[in-house]
């Protein structure tokens, strides 16, 4: 018998015991310090350790990762599409870090014809699959009759065909809207909160320079009224991390906690394209999630306003178990495909409007660049070379091919997650 090379061992923080997972076997352990280190230097040999997958026959894990590779394809040709769609990029906020800065305004509003050329594209491409739409932008609850014409269309359009509809928006024109999103079926509506108001409205202003925060906190509230399901994201660096304290009061204040229709994402503030090149505001991953350890250790009421992830720690804590094997972690012209206004075809969100990154159109012809797509659809952790042999693999999934070729060149290498030190964090905080 042999170590298991999906072993992931290391000391929790601020403790003297550690932790050992194996993605491959869905084992978690916290062992003494005795113990694991016995077991690491071969001197503890016992039938729990071989049961929970951390000796193995080689060949026999070998055969377990070909089975568990396979079940994970199939079961992602099964996944639900995220379809994204950007009826125009422009936006009526100037916010201080917007990646799409750069991206050309035209003022122009998505036609019915493009419109229409999307849902046939969807309804015959992915005819056979679960899918659901997520408006995006730019800012797609623009104010004006034209902006709230298109928006219906779609929505409307949407609902014909039994598809659920997501928004992503700022929240300032909420309440303009919410007639028109009770006309679908309304998945959920994203706004970002950045803070309590002087924080936030630092950060997230209009292009007159006028602050948003009491606009979306009231646009929060109608949704919430309205049973419509609200994910509030903020948007951390180190500009705003020290709030998220009150803000997560002012949440529970407001009664946002205690509403089942609401949900959090913590997302990091980094650089995407030439967007905040050195900036030196940008936390690194685990520089991010280790600032939200050492507060909610001081500040507990954060969890109840946000549980991070600390990559599968919060699962393990939430539901007893890890998930499965993840052998690629980025979505993109797999489950997840965004179409623009202009009548192209894009791989996810954070490619979509930028020049190159094209994969064809679906206006006013249909035009396809194979190649690309299938350079995306076969980057997994066995196409990456340097995930080949890493032992944390299985919980990364060999990250963004985005950001990947943002920082390589090459979409097709990594994008390394920190996931021991992750772990470190996050089984002290949610185990300790």
């Amino acid at each position: 018998m042999e170590l298991s090379r999906f072993n992931i061992v290391s000391q929790l923080k601020d403790s003297d015991e550690y932790f050992i997972i194996n993605a491959l076997y869905g084992s978690a352990d916290i062992v003494d310090g005795n113990l694991c280190r016995g077991l690491l230097e071969g001197k503890v040999i016992n039938d729990e350790f071989i049961d929970r997958g951390y000796l193995v026959d080689p060949g026999v894990e070998k055969d377990r990762f070909r089975e568990a590779y396979l079940r994970f394809l199939d079961n992602r040709e099964n996944d639900e599409l995220q379809l994204f769609f950007v009826p125009w990029y422009d936006c009526n906020f100037d916010c201080s870090y917007c990646y799409q800065g750069d991206y050309e305004l035209t003022g122009k509003v998505v036609s019915t014809g493009v419109t229409d050329s999307f849902f046939n594209y969807i309804d015959t491409v992915f005819s056979q699959r679960k899918k659901y739409i997520t408006l995006f932008g730019g800012e797609p609850l623009l104010p004006g009759k034209s902006h709230r014409a298109m928006i219906s269309y779609l929505t409307v359009n949407a609902a014909k065909r039994g598809i659920d509809i997501a928004v992503v928006t700022n929240g300032y024109h909420v309440a303009d809207y919410i007639d028109i999103l009770e006309e679908g079926n309304i998945r959920e509506v994203q706004i970002t909160i950045d803070g309590t108001r002087e924080v936030h409205n630092k950060r997230r202003y209009l292009k007159t320079g006028r602050g948003s925060f009491d606009r979306i906190v009231e646009g929060a509230d109608l949704l919430l009224k309205h049973g419509v399901p609200l994910n509030l994201r903020v948007v951390l660096d180190r500009d705003n991390i020290s709030n998220l304290p009150e803000l997560a009061r002012f949440a529970i204040d407001r009664g946002w906690t205690a509403s089942p229709g609401f949900s959090t994402q913590l997302g990091r503030n980094y650089e995407l394209h030439e967007c905040q090149a050195g900036s030196n505001r940008l936390y690194s991953r685990i520089g991010m999630y280790a600032e939200l350890y050492r507060m909610i250790k001081e500040h507990p009421e954060i969890l109840e306003f946000h549980r991070p992830s600390f990559s599968v720690s919060r699962a393990l804590y939430e539901n007893g178990e890890i998930p499965s094997p993840l052998f690629d972690a980025c979505p993109g012209a797999k489950t997840e495909w965004a179409f623009d206004y202009t009548g192209k075809i894009y791989s996810c969100t954070a490619t979509v409007g930028k020049k190159g990154e094209e994969l064809g159109t679906f206006f006013p012809e249909r035009v396809i660049d194979q190649d690309k797509i299938d350079s995306l659809a076969d980057r997994d952790i066995l196409s990456i070379k340097e995930c080949r042999d890493c032992n944390v693999s299985l919980l990364c999934g060999g990250g963004c091919a985005a950001l990947a070729k943002n920082r390589n060149g090459s979409s097709q290498g990594p994008d390394c997650r920190p996931v021991k030190e992750l772990l470190e964090l996050g089984i002290s905080a949610y185990f300790k």
